[in-house]
């Protein structure tokens, strides 16, 4: 089994070739025979699996094997990779055995099913032991918080950013601890994230199309799709739903233009926000309902993005054909 460290080492030969690949010209669809119209560039094609909640219970990791299998059948498989946080079904509050049961069968159908390289964000399920109650952690142990599943991702922080395809990808971290609940989380940066995120935008030349990635949503209307309070007739969308900072993140997205694209899962729905020239997908869930099915209008699926120089793009939401385990 190849170590953390190798990991990242092999994640970053592989974005450098990616990197280099040339961009060779496809002919427009609705190019007539003989039009002097430029063809358009190949696009750098992207996956986004997020949601995964691999588990042994329901099938689950046959599921992962399937949407593996399914991506890379496409007529013209992705380039990369990328994974939307909450990798198992449950690390927050679950005792030692349980969490690396669950990483463990992460580990072995990744190995087993794709050879693409891969650019990972956290999620809230990813964090170890944050409920101490139900973890039956104390805080103290090597692995606790987010250090485990830093260490079978391969990533030596929880945040990164790297260049493929002649975009810049940025992988947040969402997920902060709530300061009214030691027991649970937010989904915030920290002024120390945020900083980089200002830092790592700056360094970006305005020429660099920008995607960024996050677990829980800068921007959604996923939050709010129940009814209003009865009292207020008043919406709410929870700081566990949609990031707490997100206005000094859009801030800093209207400060470089080049942002155009922010992907994240959490909701395991499907929604499209369009704002500030940004465009905000939340994007489903490989295991739909948790592995119980569709869950409202998601069904178990991945996304697929084709990702042009120039900034623009074309995504589409595909589910793999996965039907839930009988219950």
């Amino acid at each position: 089994m190849t170590t953390p460290i190798e990991r990242r080492e092999a994640l970053k030969a592989a974005l450098a070739g990616i990197a280099a690949l040339s961009i060779a010209p496809r002919a427009r669809a609705d190019q007539r025979p003989g039009a002097a119209a430029a063809a358009r560039p190949k696009p750098f094609r992207v996956a986004h699996l997020t949601d995964i909640h691999i588990q042994p219970e329901l099938r689950a990791a046959d599921g992962l094997a399937a949407a593996l299998a399914h991506i890379q059948s496409l007529d013209e498989p992705p380039q990369l990779l990328l994974t939307g946080g909450d990798h198992v079904m449950d690390s927050f509050g679950q005792d030692e055995a349980r969490t690396k049961l669950q990483w463990e069968l992460h580990a072995k159908v990744f190995q087993n099913g794709s050879s693409l390289p891969v650019g990972h964000c956290i999620g809230n399920h990813d964090v170890w032991g944050w409920n101490k109650g139900k973890s039956k952690t104390t805080g103290a142990e090597a692995k606790w918080g987010k250090a485990w599943a830093l260490d079978q991702l391969g990533m030596g922080r929880s945040y990164h950013s790297f260049d493929a395809g002649g975009w810049h990808f940025v992988c947040l971290d969402s997920i902060a601890i709530d300061p009214k609940d030691p027991n649970g989380y937010l989904g915030a940066l920290g002024e120390e994230q945020l900083d980089w995120l200002a830092s790592d935008l700056r360094a970006t030349p305005a020429a660099t199309p920008v995607l960024v990635l996050s677990h829980i949503p800068i921007l959604t209307v996923t939050g709010m799709l129940g009814a209003p309070e009865k009292d207020t007739n008043t919406y709410r969308c929870s700081g566990g739903i949609m990031h707490t900072d997100s206005a000094p993140i859009r801030k800093l997205f209207a400060d470089h233009p080049n942002v155009k694209l922010a992907l994240s899962g959490h909701t395991h729905r499907l929604d499209r926000v369009e704002f500030g020239g940004v465009t905000y997908l939340c994007n489903g869930a490989v295991c739909g309902n948790w592995w119980k099915g569709a869950h409202y209008e998601c069904r178990e699926g991945y996304a697929v993005l084709d990702l042009f120089p120039d900034g623009s793009f074309e995504s589409r939401y595909i589910p793999y054909g996965w039907n839930a385990a009988p219950r």
